[in-house]
């Protein structure tokens, strides 16, 4: 066994395939950002306020997945800083994907170690984290940037009263003290219209909109990364074009494309190849749809799992390949009450199901039926196996995952 597992870090140490595979990863930021000069210059020109010790306005970011506007956010904001220190002014900014912290404590929590003020991780309520951050921003001279990534995760959640007090942080605070800005990040281009009106006009003062990319601008951001992240003579045009098709076909997601080319590579140096080629490509897809589907849905809300389960029973029950609203409606109540949950109504399972649709999990067709109307045709658009690996995690809805399995 020993001889087996050295062999694997031998490959890995010294790699055919990648000279730094770190320059594949999305949260590498590099040094030029092709295609995006014209946000780079729009987030840059709203942001520059802060070297004249000026507050920011704040700054809605918007866009779909993939598009960039994580990357040219925290490479304007580096640049910022360094030109700060260089000019004596006093600049400081914090990153929080609220995806991954998930609670306004937590937001907040972050928020405050950014200025050197320590939070116990529970025991405290959030308006006292907020009452204490507010105390330590007036003895901190300087402009603080805050951005939110995937805000609109939090908001749904939580609701938008912490985006209502940090948007309003500068009315709490004294005079000469420090100056606060906004920058809100997100994938939903719809998620302004959920917000209440007073934090929708205090967080949009100023909007950036990050368009997709098309197949021959991800080929371009492929070819630079690629010349970085593998070794000499191992990737060739045929695969660079074939990721980024793949990746133009889903909206222009340069981070899907990025992926795409680190499996295929981490796939050829597995298998000892001398090279990356199309047929590793297409294997990585497979792995990388599967990996996201699981994620999306270990990540959903116990009522929206409960609605796929429906949906995957009512299937089968009915000896179809689709379902309609009102029979996955009737599975569902009886799965929620199996495991002893109030059953949401009918219209909130009808907004869960198109919320599904748009993730890619469930698809809603709507069909006419002449004289008896319109239904919705739905059916698991995703790896059904995949799907309900993902929901038995959850030890509430195992037994009934092992029912379909």
């Amino acid at each position: 066994m020993s001889d087996v597992l050295d062999e694997i870090f031998e490959r890995v140490v010294a790699s055919r395939i990648f000279r730094n595979r770190d320059i594949l990863s999305p949260d590498y930021i590099p040094d030029r950002l092709p295609h995006r000069e014209e946000q780079i210059k729009r987030v840059g020109s709203v942001l520059a306020q802060a070297l004249k010790n000026s507050r920011p306005n704040n700054l809605f970011i918007y866009g779909l997945t993939g598009t960039g506007k994580t990357a040219v956010t925290l490479y304007v904001l580096r640049r910022l800083v360094e030109k700060a220190k260089q000019l004596g002014v006093r600049v400081s900014y914090v990153y929080v994907n609220t995806r991954q912290r998930d609670t306004p404590y937590k937001v907040l929590a972050d928020i405050a170690s950014s200025v050197g003020l320590r939070v116990p991780f529970t025991g405290l309520s959030t308006a006292e984290i907020y009452a204490r951050l507010v105390r330590a921003l007036s003895r901190w001279d300087g402009v603080l940037i805050i951005v939110l990534d995937e805000v609109d995760w939090l908001v749904r959640r939580r609701g938008d009263d912490l985006l209502y007090k940090l948007t309003r942080i500068g009315y709490d605070l004294p005079p000469g003290s420090a100056k606060v800005s906004l920058v809100g990040i997100t994938n939903d281009v719809r998620f302004v219209e959920m917000l209440d009106a007073r934090v929708r006009s205090s967080l949009g003062e100023e909007e950036v909109i990050f368009p997709p990319y098309n197949a021959e601008q991800l080929r371009d951001i492929l070819w630079e990364r690629a010349s970085q992240a593998f070794q000499p003579g191992v990737i060739d045009e045929s695969v660079i074009s074939y990721c980024a098709a793949l990746a133009a076909r889903e909206h222009g997601d340069a981070r899907r494309a990025l992926d795409l080319l680190r499996v295929a590579g981490e796939m050829a140096e597995r298998e000892n190849a001398p090279r990356v080629t199309v047929e590793h490509v297409k294997k990585a897809w497979i792995q990388i749809e599967r990996d996201r589907i699981y994620e999306v849905v270990s990540t959903l809300p116990l009522h929206a799992r409960l609605a796929i389960l429906a949906a995957i029973r009512a299937q089968r029950t009915s000896g179809r390949d689709y379902t309609t609203t009102g029979e996955l409606y009737a599975h569902y109540r009886e799965l929620a009450t199996r495991i002893g949950v109030e059953a949401v109504t009918q219209r909130r399972i009808s907004d869960i199901i198109n919320e599904l649709d748009m993730l890619g999990i469930l698809s809603a067709r709507v069909i006419s039926r002449g004289r008896y109307g319109k239904t919705r045709m739905i059916t698991l658009a995703a790896d059904e196996d995949t799907v309900l690996a993902a929901i038995a995690q959850d030890p509430r809805l195992r037994e009934v995952v092992n029912t379909l399995l």
